[in-house]
């Protein structure tokens, strides 16, 4: 029955045709103009600091995305609140990070980040925006379900605490 149905289908007309062979044309033509316009400039590329120090001086004055963990004992504020410096790690390799903007509240060592900016030639990252990784996998405890303290205490270390004070 489909076997019929396919031999007695009648030719595409001319009209069709012009209309599929248009359709194909705006398709190439579209797909040349962002390949040919530089899209690639207009990409942030996320990286880890092995991939930096790989790159060497391809890494300079590109806007890139640092992803990985706050180094213990690295974070300074040389010159008040929205001054920042810490070392980003992989494992492999630091990289330095000075940022001039206030950071996340939740923002501390051993917590895994993203910066965005660019590598400077004096050796650090210039980071324009900060962003802390975090799960997003809170589970209420279950009826009748004890709450472990001393794990929920743990996940705060770090963080700072809010004293009251001033708050009337």
């Amino acid at each position: 029955m489909i076997d019929d149905e396919i031999q007695h289908r009648p030719p595409l007309s001319a009209k069709n045709k012009w209309f599929v062979a248009g359709a194909i044309a705006v398709a190439v033509g579209a797909f040349a103009i962002i390949t040919v316009s530089g899209i690639g400039q207009n990409l942030v590329y996320y990286w880890s600091p092995s991939d930096l120090h790989k790159a060497g001086d391809k890494a300079y004055g590109a806007t890139i995305r640092l992803g990985g963990l706050v180094q213990r004992g690295s974070i300074s504020r040389p010159s008040g609140v929205s001054s920042l410096e810490f070392d980003v790690a992989d494992g492999k390799n630091l990289v330095h990070v000075k940022s001039s903007g206030v950071p996340p509240q939740m923002f501390r060592e051993g917590i895994g980040v993203v910066v965005e900016g660019t590598m400077t030639r004096g050796g650090y990252f210039a980071c324009d925006r900060l962003m802390v990784k975090h799960g997003n996998d809170y589970q209420a405890p279950k009826p009748g379900e004890k709450v472990n303290a001393e794990k929920l205490i743990k996940s705060t270390e770090g963080l700072k605490q809010d004293s009251g004070e001033g708050a009337k």
